[in-house]
């Protein structure tokens, strides 16, 4: 019961790594409002475990951000963890492609929000001992070729606020630290592609096939794989960690593929054999 009469708020919280971390919150002891654009999805939530409010939330309007924060920290005396993880695939147009409106649309969602998050949400953590702030980057942030470049892009920029956001927050004691999600099934694949209905189903067991084999932990990434790095950067158990991320990846940033699969040659190992083959 490492949250017991704490207050959470979790946005994205209807589906995947929201959901699970909500679920996660609640069950040991925090009271957790649930935001999600999807309030139907919220409600479900709400039913599988006490102490979760759902609400609407959209994060791409700043207004209702910060009334979802007046109002958490209102009903509970204050805000303990924060959690920006609402978030969707963004436009997947190249640099060479992409209207400003989409990258916009990309940067409000996964950026912005999380700034905004964080804003509305310091004044109620303030005097809340071991206040924590958890926000959702990626392993797109390592580089090019995880993701469409708005999205890394974007994600980038919330490693570094994360940072930044540490440095401006160390005199009121509040923590913020960022959790990098590898491969993870969740709907944000088939969401962010606006994939019709009746193949949705089937793209997803192709995704859950193709996730075990993506890194060299041979299993998909779960959204619980995710809550429970969100839960230890939340807890105190984290009090001594402040202003980086954590990697939870099963080690898909390792290096190429050849680093930890061995049916994959490497580069030298083909060039040796084409030397060593018969003339």
């Amino acid at each position: 019961m490492r949250f017991e009469g704490k207050c959470a708020v979790v946005t994205g919280a209807a589906s995947g790594i929201g959901r699970a971390t909500a679920l996660l919150f609640a069950r040991e002891g925090a009271t957790v409002y649930a935001a999600d654009l999807d309030l139907a999805g919220a409600k479900a939530l709400s039913l599988e475990a006490e102490r979760i409010v759902p609400v609407a939330c959209d994060v791409c309007d700043v207004a209702q951000i910060k009334a979802l924060m007046d109002r958490a920290g209102s009903e509970q005396g204050g805000i303990d963890v924060l959690f920006n993880n609402a978030g969707a695939g963004g436009d997947r147009a190249p640099i060479d492609e992409i209207e400003a409106e989409g990258w916009d649309r990309t940067f409000d969602l996964l950026l912005r929000s999380v700034a905004m998050g964080i804003r509305y949400a310091v004044p109620w953590m303030k005097d809340r001992p071991g206040a924590s702030v958890v926000n959702t980057s990626s392993v797109a942030a390592f580089g090019p070729g995880y993701s469409p470049t708005a999205y890394a892009v974007a994600k980038t920029g919330v490693l570094y606020l994360t940072k930044s956001a540490a440095t401006d927050l160390a005199k009121y004691q509040i923590r913020v630290n960022a959790v990098q999600p590898g491969f993870i099934n969740t709907n944000i694949f088939t969401a962010s592609m606006e994939m019709p209905a009746d193949k949705v189903d089937t793209a997803k067991a192709m995704i859950a096939q193709m996730s075990s084999q993506a890194q060299p932990v041979a299993r998909g990434g779960q959204p619980d794989d995710i809550a429970q790095a969100v839960a230890y950067l939340a807890s105190a158990a984290a009090s001594f960690v402040n202003g980086t991320s954590l990697v939870v990846d099963g080690g898909l940033t390792i290096g190429p593929r050849h680093s930890w699969d061995t049916e994959t040659p490497t580069m030298f190992a083909a060039i040796q054999a084409l030397a060593d083959a018969p003339q």
